[in-house]
């Protein structure tokens, strides 16, 4: 297996949190962002207590904040325990607010990060400064680059992507234009967009069945701004288009219609080290047993197991790390990005998507990927949030 792109053994300590709180004594305070108004919600939800369970108390102060289902920012639990898919059912910020009638307030002004808590007829109460913010909310109003925009007006540091490259890693569209611009292959699609399938429903049949022509059955039609495999069908035929689009459309009013493609499913991690993004071993995620496709039960609710590492040859292991980072550079990625391909029939490597803000639950392929490559659960989130403090506020 290539090493190439691997962290090296023992891997480059980063600077201690604590070293850089300098004369203050003071640790860093990290506000870890969860939930909100999107359909992976409960998803967030289940990332956030595997995060809050690994972050070192010894070295951070920790403010958990919850976003309900509403879009309330609300003081949470900070009780992991509680944050886990219990009876097959996904944990839910209501359920964990201290109050579901005050809020959270973010600074807005860039001289201050003194984060403020409200409640009707009582007097704000101030929560404190926050050094950096660990945003693990999935999906749109949190994964799409809108909350990395209000921290960049607050100038306050974050984890993760900024605001272009988290936008284009949630809108499948314009991800698959860039990556098709730097060389990367993408499998064929079209897009249905909100007004034609509003004004022109007969048009829009006719393009899918133009594309059914040239590529065939079946086909996956997405949601072209959600994740974790919510509101995707696989549709055989033309009888199971209009339910389908609606399923999509439940999700985002924008779709995304791809060809299927006959292959392995791989996956690799990439992370900004100190000199730079590196790839994880990768993984295979196989046929999955009693599920149609790689769907959001068989990931979340049936906890179907991906191969880890990927049984690829030494090849294969070096270029499916190389293509992984290349598509981190080129959509101008930072701290962290899953990139998800096929390994099609002719050999070659086809790019999926990227998730710039990948699943980190228990049973996530991302951490999966990186404790075998050597880089431990709590090194994980602890690098994270060191390169979310070195990295500089504002255009860079």
């Amino acid at each position: 297996m290539s090493s190439e792109n691997l962290p090296q053994s023992p891997a480059p300590a980063a600077p201690s949190a604590s070293a850089e709180a300098g004369a203050s004594g003071q640790k860093p305070r990290v506000a870890v962002v969860f939930g909100g108004r999107s359909s992976e919600h409960g998803v967030s939800v289940v990332t956030a207590g595997a995060v809050l369970r690994a972050i070192d108390r010894s070295t951070y102060d920790v403010l958990p904040i919850g976003i309900t289902r509403e879009g309330r920012w609300a003081l949470t639990s900070d009780d992991p325990e509680r944050m886990t898919i219990t009876d097959r059912k996904v944990p839910d910020v209501a359920d964990l607010a201290d109050s579901l009638e005050g809020g959270v307030v973010l600074p807005v002004d860039p001289a201050s990060r003194e984060v403020v808590y409200t409640e009707p007829g009582s007097v704000p109460k101030v929560l404190g400064d926050v050094d950096v913010v660990f945003p693990v909310l999935h999906g749109p109003y949190g994964e799409d680059g809108t909350l990395q925009g209000l921290l960049d007006l607050s100038g306050t540091p974050y984890v993760g992507c900024g605001v272009l490259s988290s936008a284009v890693g949630q809108d499948k569209e314009y991800m698959k234009r860039i990556f098709t611009s730097f060389g990367l292959k993408v499998g064929p699609y079209l897009v249905v967009r909100p007004r034609e399938w509003e004004r022109d429903q007969e048009g829009a049949r006719r393009r899918i069945a133009e594309f059914v022509g040239e590529q065939g059955w079946p086909l996956f039609i997405k949601p072209a701004r959600a994740g974790s495999s919510i509101g995707i069908t696989k549709v055989e035929s033309f009888e199971g288009l209009d339910e389908a689009m609606e399923t999509a459309r439940a999700h985002d009013p924008k779709v995304i219609v791809e060809a299927a493609i006959v292959g392995r499913e791989i996956e690799c991690g990439v992370l900004e080290f100190e000199d730079g993004p590196r790839a994880s071993v990768p993984a295979e995620i196989p046929p999955v047993q009693a599920h149609d496709f790689y769907d959001f039960e068989a990931k979340y609710i049936d906890s179907a197991a991906g191969i880890v590492p990927a049984p690829l040859t030494p090849e294969q292991t070096a270029e499916v790390q190389r293509l992984a980072v290349a598509a981190f550079e080129a959509v101008s990625c930072e701290g962290i990005v899953r990139a998800d391909f096929f390994l099609a029939e002719d050999g070659e490597f086809v790019i999926n998507e990227i998730n710039t803000l990948p699943g980190f639950t228990p049973i996530s392929m991302y951490p999966r990927m990186w404790q075998e490559s050597g880089v431990s659960y709590p090194e994980l989130v602890d690098r994270l949030l060191q390169a979310a403090l070195r990295r500089s506020t504002g255009l860079r």
